[in-house]
């Protein structure tokens, strides 16, 4: 799953509305963005992270790749959270590379609740243990076959070289390093929690010190916002999905239909908050929250969620210091930007 790592890479994400593609190249400490795409899915395509219909996902990576005018060939995508499990696992120092593998397979039957032929299975060797000095930390990670396989067939039906299959919280703590640099008191040990609100999940990701110790995912979405469009104004989905797309709603939208949506939002946001402080011993606060994800852009949902929970809040754009090429829009790429955090640490999978 962890993949060898070469470049050029494609970042793939397929969310249950949209796929983005996203190529990066490195110079030094800084990226350019090369490339890049968003392209919309049929309603069903994905469901709640699983791909349904792969003819039209494979479809979608397609014209996304053709209309961002990459050359590039081989592409990262990602399992969900939800549908992988990972483990942090401590050998002895003094294995070999054989030896450890055929530990970490023996050890992988005791946290894997299938048997090891249904599985994708990869781990990655994190460095000195802290609580032994004669160990390594082995990052252990697994996902039945079909989660990884499904989207690895996507891809080739694209016409891509499928290179590696990531777990979608750690390309968001690769993604987070680009957003770390720009948060007060950047480097002093900070608590953040990353709310990612697409089209039908709420993925709640918190970390410290830039390492994630907590994912959870919810159903709720900006989905949610369109059906709302949709009843109140008598529309088709589709024409809701354009209404508000296009900004051609009727002058009650804000606040008969947005704000009771933002509303929920905030909260949505606050009970995962919750959920994480009941769920741990360790960390009863928070220092700052980033917004991700589609909703992220709707304006002024950082203020009412900082104002919801106290903790100061921010909207993600990953691309802040990075310079752009010749084939991007700027205007696209800034109203995009809180969304890609998944495809951004994806396409970094190319320079690790």
């Amino acid at each position: 799953m962890f993949g060898r790592k070469k470049s050029p890479l494609l970042g793939i994400d397929i969310s249950s509305s949209v796929v983005k593609v996203l190529e990066l190249s490195k110079k030094g400490e800084k990226y350019t963005v090369e490339s890049y795409s968003v392209e919309p899915l049929p309603v069903n395509a994905v469901v709640e992270s699983r791909i349904e219909n792969r003819d039209e996902v494979a479809g979608a990576i397609r014209r996304a790749v053709k209309r961002s005018g990459t050359k590039a060939k081989e592409a990262a995508v990602a399992v969900s959270a939800n549908s992988a499990i990972s483990k942090i696992v401590s050998f002895p120092a003094s294995l070999s590379e054989r030896e450890l593998e055929e530990n970490v397979l023996m050890e992988a039957e005791n946290y894997i609740p299938y048997p090891l032929d249904e599985v994708r299975l990869d781990f990655e060797i994190l460095g000195p243990s802290a609580a032994d000095v004669e160990a390594v930390d082995v990052l252990l990670a697994a996902s039945r076959r079909e989660n990884v396989d499904v989207r690895t067939e996507v891809v080739e039906k694209a016409g891509l070289k499928p290179r590696l299959v990531d777990v979608e919280a750690y390309t968001m703590e690769n993604a987070f390093e680009l957003i770390a640099r720009q948060l007060p008191h950047h480097g002093q040990g900070l608590t953040v929690a990353v709310a990612d609100v697409g089209a039908t999940l709420t993925t709640l990701h918190v970390l410290v010190d830039g390492k994630i110790v907590f994912t959870r995912e919810q159903t709720f979405g900006g989905r949610m916002l369109t059906e709302d469009i949709e009843r109140h104004y008598g529309m088709s989905y589709q024409e809701a999905g354009r209404a508000k797309k296009d900004g051609s709603l009727p002058d009650d939208y804000g606040p008969k239909v947005l704000e009771p949506f933002k509303r929920s939002m905030a909260m949505t946001v606050t009970r995962a908050l919750q959920f994480f402080f009941s769920a741990s011993t360790q960390y009863q606060s928070i220092d700052h929250i980033i917004l991700a994800g589609g909703c992220a852009s709707i304006e002024g949902i950082d203020t009412m969620i900082e104002e919801e929970t106290g903790t100061s809040t921010s909207i993600a754009n990953p691309f802040a210091e990075m310079i752009l090429g010749s084939r991007v829009k700027i205007q696209a790429l800034s109203n995009d930007a809180p969304s890609m955090m998944i495809a951004c640490g994806l396409a970094m999978r190319s320079f690790d």
